[in-house]
């Protein structure tokens, strides 16, 4: 991640009810709470739907018209952990998706998600043996894995030809902008006339 520059840390959002009372009083208020993943330790997370669980990423060195640091924030889609043991052979290979988000400090030795050869080695590569060392993140160059996985219980329909399924996630501004950038779309034309000239 570069949010206007190297110098990035993460954040993780929860959104937490208020209790009931004076500041309160028709039990509807809520507010978010961001923590900061401090280290390659802390900054390996599952998502939490019914928190309304994301990830920001934000550059505290540049500030948007708020006073904000500028931000973008990961947003997941639908998702599931692997219903795999820690035994299996697959798990021990793919140590990546037994977590959502992963955050490491930027090293360009550090590639892929499961290793240099993941076919060839018994187990612990990539990420579980990036973050080894619990470098910290704060104000640094990160790179931010996100894993999705699909959860396919078959049906009928999937017979002959299976249906397409979709899975993501999304990267969204979160202060990076001083106001909504679609504010300077043109008008549109009067009369359902053609925005282009003939």
């Amino acid at each position: 991640m570069m949010v206007d520059g190297l110098e990035n840390s993460v954040y993780e959002v929860n959104t937490v009810a208020d209790a009931p009372g004076p500041d309160n009083p028709h039990a509807n208020a809520f507010h978010a709470e961001a923590t900061l993943l401090r280290s390659e330790a802390q900054a390996q997370r599952i998502i939490d739907p019914l928190a309304g669980r994301f990830w920001k990423i934000a550059n505290p060195q540049v500030r948007n018209r708020l006073g904000e640091p500028v931000a973008y924030k990961l947003m997941p889609g639908e998702n599931v952990l692997p219903f795999a043991g820690p035994e299996a052979s697959i798990t021990r290979r793919a140590g990546f998706m037994t977590r959502h988000l992963w955050v490491t400090r930027h090293d360009p030795r550090e590639r892929y998600a499961a290793g240099e050869y993941p076919n060839q080695h018994p187990g612990g590569a990539g990420l579980p043996s990036y973050v080894a060392d619990d470098a910290p993140l704060e104000n640094t160059d990160l790179v931010v894995w996100y894993t999705f996985g699909s959860h396919h219980v078959v049906r009928p329909e999937d017979w002959p030809v299976m249906p397409v399924t979709t899975i993501g996630f999304m990267l969204k501004p979160v202060g990076f902008f001083d106001r909504n950038p679609g504010l300077d779309v043109p008008p549109p034309t009067p009369h359902g006339e053609c925005c282009h000239p003939a």
